[in-house]
């Protein structure tokens, strides 16, 4: 079976990685990959938006498989023109994407649909979305979030009034993030321990695929701003059986219901939940797998993984599940210096190529070849995955590593797993 992943990032690279392995794959393709990945398999240049291109490769290249990373191919229509020429594809439609493309469209399929989710208003003038915030419906702190796409900065927590109103004019009047900040959503600040989960869809069926808990917070002990993510580890401790069973019962299957039309949800669905004295409520809905959260799940997945994910591609999964491994995985970013505001770039890497033995696996997210040297070239550098028999010694392993890497300006946080070891 020949594969085509989309995206470049250390998703990509650690989806590739592990469906390389499966029974049956004959040949990778990366479209437009990195150089981690180019050791192992072929990468393209192109553009993730350019469905038009990518289609015309999948019909060239005779990609039996289409598996999708970043949420911006799915919002350009890819798995609609795809799946309208015939093509198996891992994602769905750009319909069904909105559930993560606009954030106002998501909240009210959840309220229309009985997902519990924070209460929340749709604001789509200045004026409106200044009531919101003033008129103490959620009290404070409240969340302004851009509806649309923002690279992952398009959310504010407010803690009093003057930082809400500001946020709301940064977005609607300076346009911050552009027409993704021309409407926002306002709602109620949960709380309660944060964690995702993952399922795969066929657009009737969906199966859980794993558990993680992401890292945020650019420093230690979740301080500092907002990243794309510092680190993550899996499984979480928190998912229990009971609680599997209830997010796919309250939350999980009423999107696909929700979303039965034109063949359903077909794909992965990234539940992000906050675990609220309430019971579990939906943060935010991801119509992909979330990073670094791929590079912690997958090396846990068993059996053949490609030949699932094409059986839900086609809309019948079946009796079909993807076993877990046992063990725990722990995945650390080394992120450049400047990180997350203004990353500087074009530093020499040295140690990513070493040889770590068989748990250790270091995944290239924001790297780049100069002149037969590997240079950073992105704010998220690297992702360094140890894999052990409990969390414990997969830090250790992951730390261990990162010890032997190093760039100008590196920077890391050095607390990544220890929630699981205090569950």
């Amino acid at each position: 079976m020949q594969l085509l992943i989309v995206g470049s990032g250390a998703r990509e690279h650690a989806l590739a990685w592990r469906l390389a392995q499966d029974p049956g794959v004959s040949g990778v393709l990366c479209v437009p990959g990195n150089p981690g990945m180019a050791s192992f398999v072929r990468c393209l240049p192109g553009n993730v938006t350019d469905s038009e291109a990518l289609l015309a490769l999948v019909e060239r290249e005779q990609v039996d498989l289409t598996v999708v990373g970043p949420e911006a191919a799915l919002d350009a229509g890819l798995a609609d023109l795809l799946r309208a020429r015939g093509h198996a594809i891992v994602g769905p439609v750009r319909r069904a994407a909105a559930l993560e493309t606009s954030k106002a469209f998501s909240k009210r399929f959840m309220a229309d649909a009985g997902i519990p989710t924070a209460r929340f208003l749709a604001c789509d003038t200045l004026e409106s979305a200044l009531a919101a915030v003033a008129g103490g419906t959620f009290g404070f702190p409240v969340v302004v979030k851009a509806d649309g796409l923002a690279g992952g900065k398009g959310v504010v927590i407010a803690s009093e009034r003057t930082e809400a109103e500001a946020a709301v004019r940064a977005a609607m009047v300076d346009r911050q993030f552009g027409d993704a900040g021309s409407t926002l959503v306002i709602e109620e600040c949960l709380t309660g321990p944060e964690v995702s989960f993952f399922v795969l869809a066929d657009g009737r069926r969906a199966i859980p695929i794993g558990s993680a808990q992401d890292h945020k917070r650019v420093f230690d002990d979740d301080c500092g701003p907002n990243t794309g993510g510092m680190g993550a580890f899996a499984p979480s401790p928190l998912m229990t059986p009971a609680l599997e069973a209830e997010v796919m019962r309250t939350i999980v299957q009423p999107v696909l219901d929700g979303l039965s039309d034109d063949g359903g949800y077909r794909g992965f669905l990234y539940v992000s939940l906050m675990l609220t004295s309430a019971g579990p409520k939906v943060i935010e809905f991801n119509v992909r797998f979330g990073d670094p959260e791929t590079q912690v799940v997958w090396p846990l997945l068993g059996g053949n993984v490609t030949e699932v994910l094409h059986a839900a591609a086609l809309g019948d999964l079946g009796a079909r599940t993807i076993p877990m491994r046992p063990g725990a995985c722990v995945g650390v970013v080394l992120a450049a210096q400047g990180y997350p505001a203004n990353p500087v770039t074009g530093h020499p890497i040295t140690g990513a190529d070493a040889d770590f033995g068989p748990d250790v696996t270091v995944f290239h997210a924001g790297t780049a070849v100069r002149d037969g040297h590997l240079v950073t070239a992105g704010g998220r550098v690297l992702t360094v995955v140890g894999r052990g028999a409990d969390h414990a010694a997969a830090m250790r392993k992951s730390y261990e590593a990162v010890t032997r890497i190093s760039f100008d300006g590196m920077q890391f946080r050095r607390d990544i797993g220890k929630k699981a070891l205090v569950v």
